[in-house]
């Protein structure tokens, strides 16, 4: 049997030794974040989603083991273990295969099969099963028994027909074959409940799909139709397939009992295996949709958490409404509130220019360069008095930022900790601006659920949703790097090795003995222990030390490495260091390595970081749109080239921010000329794209685009 290590090199295409130090680095303790970023040598530069995925799979296989373990004991424990049967439970590959081969052996509720156990009928069944030439109907007459409530050689068949019917339903071989035809040759049927009903389900009414090419997004809303009452869904095996396949492993071709067997194995299939398999089958679906979403939801997550920021300007952050009016706040460049305000440019044309007077007036005394728009209630109404009102302004923009969660924040006892002076609306509108300065930093307050880039994202696994998505903000936040001395608690404890706690003690360390002057300097919180330290010391930023390497993302362990380095290439103190990585090229990295003590991906990494101290990874992507003029969905016209950001990626194409009030879509089929799988093959949330408008359907609110028929123009 290989061993675990080695199933993980398999699948993963990665050298055995590689993944054997993974597994114990893990084991030790230590962060995916910070394997990746500072154990190189060891894992052949695996990056984060591959060290990711090998957590999940050792995760598995070593639970898949322990249950290995488990139903071994239980069926020792009965006395039935045999070395066949413990070699074919070591060799079943999924958690499925064990249960199926566990399913003779468990304790089962009250069956027609067990009460003719219990009525001695048993032997019966065996002989009538073993098929050799005898008539069941004289076997049976010996087991009549009026006491046990075997009054007549029918009742005696009909026990034995409901044993052999539970053996056959119970054979791992079977099921198995009976699993993999429905997956290869089955159908997933759907209903409507009330055909005359008309809902967002209509499209699944009279639904047929080969099992083998329905699609996660089908599923999924299908799933979401039964739960509501609306859709009846259901799974079939054209014609006999699989009646046939039971009777195959069951018969013997033998004349008369065969008849009996071909019954029972019938029956087997209707009463017992197929409605189980069908239950199994829409639950592995269900399991790959979800995952999918999972994995969808995650993908989309990433590149929303590294937006580049738009950091160093004083910014005002609305928050569009109608009955409660707009609220507003203005932070500066730090993110800190300066004014907040509430104005009413929906109520009246005197009110609109009421508003534009009080936010003109907030422009002008504090500086303001960006406005932020949530996309929510009232967006429009906003950003049509935001574009009145900017004619006045020559240098200032803004950009329609994406709302979602931040009501979720502006109730939470995070924010009202953070502004417990504020209202809770007062808190969206600061939220927002500061999503626009930063949207990591703001964004990871949220629970990342609330964000609203996933599809049916609260139908899913929560607990394996929260996992897949606390990974992908802990990967972005550790990729970006936290300054010690101004991030929030919550930006904190996103960091590798850090908790609350330590995050919490991290803050209030600062806030009693006053800005960080060093990494070291960390050592002293209570409760950051050396293994805490080791783990986030590289991730954390301390602008103010004197040391530079304490502001790049060179981890203490290899400082002397770094200075060593600098000294090998004859840099002095305050020189220009932009050219380091070539200078590294020149001398030649390999004799370098050996010179400085590292490995030679630790010293590449070094050279990046010292070239470009403090650098921010988000700084390199392409800038968001800030916007000063406004479109409306009557001013779109079919062949118009827009610019656009993508806001989600889902199963069935792309949503795309073009400017008007309602994002436009991008088919899958429109994406671009080579066929997809998923759009995500092509375009990530947050890319900066062109696509002509094919379609625009104002009374539906609907706008039909295409990316590849702009590239086809060009």
């Amino acid at each position: 049997m290989p061993t675990i290590a080695e199933l993980l090199s398999q699948e993963l295409g990665q050298k055995l030794q590689y993944v054997q130090n993974v597994i114990d680095l893990m084991d030790e303790g230590n962060t995916i974040p910070f394997i990746a970023r500072y154990r190189k040598e060891m894992h052949g530069a695996m990056d984060d989603t591959t060290l990711r995925t090998l957590e999940t799979r050792l995760n598995y296989l070593r639970n898949l083991q322990a249950r290995r373990e488990e139903v071994k004991n239980s069926i020792d424990n009965q006395g039935k273990l045999t070395e066949e049967l413990a070699a074919a439970i070591d060799a079943a590959a999924t958690l499925a295969e064990v249960e199926d081969l566990y399913r003779p052996y468990k304790q089962k509720r009250r069956t027609r099969g067990s009460v003719a156990r219990e009525k001695g009928l048993e032997p019966l069944a065996a002989a009538i099963f073993a098929q050799d030439g005898q008539d069941p109907a004289v076997l049976a007459q010996g087991y009549i028994d009026p006491e046990k409530g075997v009054e007549t050689v029918e009742d005696a068949l009909a026990g034995a027909s409901d044993i052999i019917a539970e053996d056959l339903s119970d054979d791992a071989d079977i099921r198995k074959g009976l699993r993999d035809l429905v997956s290869r040759r089955g159908f997933l049927l759907c209903k409507a409940e009330d055909p005359d009903t008309d809902s967002v389900y209509r499209l699944y009414y009279d639904f047929s799909q080969p099992i083998s090419r329905v699609l996660d997004h089908q599923i999924l809303a299908i799933n979401r139709g039964e739960k509501e009452g609306i859709l009846k869904p259901s799974v079939a095996l054209p014609g006999n397939e699989g009646s046939a396949l039971v009777c195959r492993a069951a018969l013997k071709p033998t004349a008369h009992v065969s008849a009996f067997v071909r019954a029972a194995a019938e029956d087997a299939y209707e009463r017992l295996i197929f409605p189980s398999i069908q239950r199994e089958v829409r639950s592995d679906l269900s399991d790959r949709a979800y995952s999918g979403a999972i994995r969808n939801f995650a993908l989309n997550l990433r590149p929303l958490l590294m937006q580049p920021p738009v950091k160093g300007f004083v910014t005002m952050g609305l928050d569009p409404g109608y009955r409660n009016g707009c609220k507003v706040a203005v932070v500066d460049a730090t993110g800190k509130v300066l004014a907040t305000s509430v104005v009413y440019p929906t109520f009246s044309e005197k009110k609109k220019q009421e508003a534009i007077a009080t936010l003109s007036a907030l422009i002008r005394k504090h500086g303001v360069k960006h406005i932020a728009i949530g996309n929510g209630t009232a967006s429009r109404e906003t950003e049509a008095m935001t574009v009145e009102m900017l004619h006045s302004f020559t240098d200032v923009s803004y950009m329609i930022v994406n709302e979602a969660g931040a009501s979720v924040y502006s109730a939470s006892p995070l924010a009202a900790e953070e502004f417990p002076d504020y209202d809770v609306n007062l808190r969206s509108a600061v939220s927002i601006a500061r999503r626009l300065q930063d949207p990591l930093a703001e964004l990871v307050k949220i629970d990342p659920k609330a964000i609203g880039v996933g599809q049916y994202q609260h139908d899913c696994p929560q607990k394996e949703l929260d996992t897949a998505l606390g990974a992908v903000v802990e990967d972005c936040v550790n990729a970006v790097g936290v300054d010690v001395n101004t991030a929030s608690r919550s930006l904190l404890q996103q960091v590798s090795g850090l908790t609350a706690a330590t995050a919490k003690n991290i803050v209030a360390y600062r806030e009693e003995n006053g800005p960080f002057t060093s990494r070291a300097q960390l050592k002293k919180v209570p409760k950051l222990g050396p293994k805490a330290f080791q783990q986030s010391a590289g991730f954390l930023r301390v602008p103010e030390s004197r040391e530079l390497l304490d502001n790049t993302g060179v981890h203490p362990e290899s400082y002397a490495a770094a200075k060593e380095l600098l000294t090998l290439l004859g840099c002095g103190k305050g020189e220009d260091l932009s050219s380091l990585p070539d200078k590294l090229d020149a001398y030649g990295c390999a004799k370098a390595a050996e010179a400085c003590g590292v490995g030679e991906p630790t010293l590449v990494d070094i050279a990046a970081e010292l070239a470009k101290p403090g650098r921010d990874p988000r700084d390199d992507l392409p800038a968001p749109i800030l916007r000063k003029d406004v479109l409306e969905m009557k001013d779109l016209k079919p062949g118009m080239i827009l610019t656009g950001t993508v806001r989600n990626v889902i199963d069935f194409g792309v949503f795309v921010d073009i400017g008007v009030h309602q994002d436009g879509l991008v088919h899958i089929s429109q994406v671009c000329n080579r066929r997809l799988r998923h759009p995500s093959e092509a375009v990530k949330v947050g890319d900066i794209v062109k696509v002509v408008v094919l379609e625009v359907d104002e009374k539906r609110h609907r706008i039909s685009l295409s990316m590849k028929q702009v590239k086809e123009t060009a």
